[in-house]
């Protein structure tokens, strides 16, 4: 787990290990165990390192093959990299070191871009063949290492994190306001824009060649996997699948804990991490977990079971771990929110500063750690989402009914007033477009409601889950933890992509004809009868988990801000979002919003996505004039 970053500059013009250094030195958060520079002329690569995999100096990057030849800055891990040091060594590779990254590059080497569909792990890279002057970069499967581009007045520059990129002198930081609109419609960047003009983030699941001698050509990228949900014909039994997902899950759990420093895992109340603290507190003595509570004084109404201390403290009883816990009240969002905006670079899901601080804690006692991630997207866990559209008459239908869900922040009318300052930049922007054109690869037959439900899981294993891995991604290596992800495992991911929908959801057949818009308590309603996700997950682990945990109710990883936000956070908003010098009245319209926030402060609405994304926004304004 480290951090990457390299450039190009055009006609010759040389790179100074200055530049490159600076680079490096922007990120040094994500490796402060070692840095290492390679130049050639025009083209420089840099590296730092979190020592996690063969600590010696042997692995330190960026790494030479034995001829000289090629060069490799690496970050992630390939959890199967011993079986395909294997495979390599029968083929005539030596390796000098214990590390994954030299098994990347041989195999790189070896298979060139054929390498990455044998990689089972997450990873971002950049590979450069020196004789023949190409570059390769890649990206993983499921997006969970980040990797950004940007291409200015002739100069090419990659990095895990764009502050990478802009720590070069020569770089002009212009906000790019289509991304903005974008994420003030979705709560999330559909598109691979960012809120730097010139900065793009670099597709998952994707490969690019670039040629970087005499006769440069643009950047071609290549994808070599996707996200495919569909149910295939099978003889198996309803047990055949539980036991079938069991072997799996453990197998996923094993692999990821391979490591030369000490492992850990977070511990919620939920099924996801209860499941793997399961399996990693059986295979690793004395396990060390990790928890985030939240301070309940004032907070009423369904915030009131947000805190899930009770329930992990339980578990790890029962499982036997050192647990640890840290316990949040209002003002913790206000410390911590100039330096979480500015490590995120742009705010996407969800409300993140509980991550921020959970990996903070573990960072203290581990350097790796493990995460539930991903077990929501690829089992169902979030039926009343899907079920919105399963009663759709054809794709057209379908966007329509979907889309209109996923306006997360504001309706179309709201954006419209309030981004009034700069709407002839923005009006002529299509978010249905965009949001439509997340489907143009998956092609599957939309015949059943079990069809579109499985369009709705492609939908937010590509949207939705991604940014939950880059923002987890930033904010553990914020503190330079590295997160691991055993939902993510190849061969779990293509079992649960050929699940059947009806081992996953329990309701569907009633649900179907579940009336969302029907009066009177309706989303009480809808909600109760459409919590059934994650059921074959739920019965695979059963016997690895407490009954309370295995029948509990899906809850998300979110503090009580909607009551915090009208009372004890109210100073934030004002000082922040109030304030008439906060330098966002050129972007937004000052008057629009402040009703906005107003109708959260006394009780009509519940603004709380949208308060976190407006004070995110200011400060990474902030940071971004600075």
């Amino acid at each position: 787990m480290c951090g990457i970053a390299g450039l190009i500059r055009p006609h010759h013009q040389p790179v100074s290990e200055t530049e490159l250094k600076q680079m490096t030195d922007a990120i040094i958060h994500r490796g402060p165990d070692g840095e290492g520079h390679w130049i050639d002329s025009n083209i420089g690569i840099g590296h730092r390192r979190l020592s996690i995999i063969d600590l010696s100096d042997k692995a330190a990057q960026p790494m030479l093959s034995q001829t000289g030849r090629y060069v490799l800055s690496y970050n992630g891990e390939v959890y199967n990299f011993r079986e395909l040091r294997d495979e390599l060594r029968k083929k005539g590779h030596l390796f000098t070191s214990d590390t994954d990254s030299e098994v990347v590059l041989n195999a790189l080497i070896e298979w060139g871009p054929r390498a990455l569909d044998k990689f089972n792990g997450m990873f971002a890279f950049a590979f450069y063949d020196i004789h023949e002057k190409q570059l390769m970069l890649a990206r993983d499967r499921y997006g969970i290492k980040p990797l950004y581009i940007a291409q200015q007045n002739g100069l090419f520059a990659f990095a895990s994190e764009q502050k990478a990129i802009t720590a070069l002198s020569d770089f002009k930081k212009t906000l790019d306001i289509e991304a903005v609109y974008e994420y003030f419609t979705f709560q999330n960047i559909l598109t691979d824009k960012t809120f730097l003009k010139d900065v793009k983030m670099f597709p998952a699941g994707c490969y690019a060649q670039l040629s970087c001698g005499d006769n440069r050509a643009d950047l071609t990228v290549t994808r070599y996997w996707d996200y495919h949900f569909k149910e295939k014909h099978s003889s198996l039994s309803v047990q055949d699948y539980q036991e079938e997902l069991r072997r799996l899950f453990k197998q996923a759990v094993k692999r990821q804990l391979v490591s030369d420093v000490e492992v850990g895992s977070y511990l919620s109340g939920g099924i996801d991490s209860g499941s793997i603290t399961a399996i990693a507190s059986g295979a690793l003595p004395n396990l060390k977990t990790f928890t985030c509570g939240f301070d309940m004084s004032g907070v009423s109404g369904f915030e009131l079971g947000f805190d899930e201390r009770a329930t992990s403290e339980s578990m790890a009883t029962y499982f036997g771990t050192e647990h640890y816990e840290i316990v949040l009240k209002s003002g913790d969002m206000a410390r911590c929110l100039p330096e979480l905006s500015w490590h995120i670079e742009e705010p996407r899901v969800g409300q993140s500063y509980p991550n921020y601080y959970v990996s903070r804690l573990a960072s203290k006692f581990v350097k790796v750690v493990l995460s539930g991630a991903g077990g929501d997207e690829l089992f169902g866990g979030y039926p009343w989402r899907y079920y919105r559209a399963t009663n759709s008459q054809n794709f057209d239908d379908y966007i329509e009914n979907y889309f209109g869900f996923w306006q997360r922040l504001l309706t179309a009318d709201e954006r419209q007033r309030l981004f009034a300052p700069v709407w002839d930049e923005v009006k002529h922007i299509d978010p249905k477009a965009i949001f439509r054109d997340v489907f143009s690869k998956h092609e599957n037959e939309l015949n059943k409601a079990e069809d579109y439900i499985n369009h709705s899981l492609y939908f937010e294993a590509k949207t939705f889950l991604h940014g939950l891995f880059v923002i987890e991604d930033k904010l553990s290596m914020a503190h330079s933890l590295e997160t691991r992800l055993p939902f993510m495992d190849n061969d779990l991911v293509d079992f649960a992509m050929s699940c059947p929908v009806n081992l996953k959801l329990n309701n569907l057949a009633q649900v179907v004809k579940l009336d969302e818009n029907e009066r009177g308590r309706k989303s009480e309603r809808y909600f109760s009868k459409t919590n059934d996700g994650k059921q074959i997950l739920r019965d695979a682990m059963a016997a690895d988990l407490p009954s309370n945990v295995k029948d509990a109710i899906k809850q998300g990883f979110s503090a009580p801000d909607a009551t915090w936000f009208k009372s004890q956070s109210h100073d934030l908003i004002a000082d922040n979002l109030f304030d008439a010098q906060n330098g966002l009245d050129d972007i937004i319209d000052p008057k629009v919003s402040r009703a906005l926030l107003d109708e959260h402060i006394g009780g009509q609405k519940n603004r709380r996505l949208l308060i976190w994304s407006l004070l995110n926004f200011k400060f990474i304004m902030q940071q971004m004039r600075a």
